[in-house]
């Protein structure tokens, strides 16, 4: 069964992601990259930004929220067996940093039903406490027939 179009645009509860140090550490640890901007206070307080920041694809963590509610959406019937994840685009806007705090929405951008497959695409914006984008996901997922 086809993904249906009539689902382009749809949109989903915004969320809001509070930013913390700790977390920016483990993530940094995660991707190994322990560059003192996301780990040494010390270090990030003489910084332009005053504090600790988050690597740009930090984002993937409070983007990853948005993603369970379109898995689970019933009205999409989305079979989960038969879904891979197919390909992310990250655009960055301004730093993340500890302290922020992140509210995120998504909608589904596209949909394409080919003969052996459906892509469907999700959205995210991610805008910080001031109203400014921090980053814009496009999240691409195949679902095999």
């Amino acid at each position: 069964m086809a993904i249906d179009t009539k689902f382009i645009g749809k949109t989903y509860p915004e969320i809001k992601y509070h930013v913390c140090r700790e977390k920016i550490r483990e993530y940094a640890m995660a991707i190994k990259n322990m560059d003192p901007h996301y780990m040494d206070e010390n270090f990030a307080a003489k910084t332009e930004y005053g504090t600790i920041i988050a690597p740009p694809t930090f984002c993937v963590v409070f983007g990853a929220y948005l993603i369970g509610p379109v898995f689970f959406d019933e009205e999409l019937k989305l079979n989960l067996a038969m879904l891979v994840h197919g390909e992310q685009e990250l655009e960055f806007f301004e730093v993340v940093k500890d302290g922020d705090i992140i509210t995120s929405k998504a909608h589904i951008s596209n949909i394409i039903n080919k003969e052996k497959l459906d892509v469907i695409a999700i959205e995210v914006l991610s805008r910080n406490q001031h109203g400014r984008d921090v980053c814009k996901g496009i999240y691409t997922f195949v679902v095999r027939k």
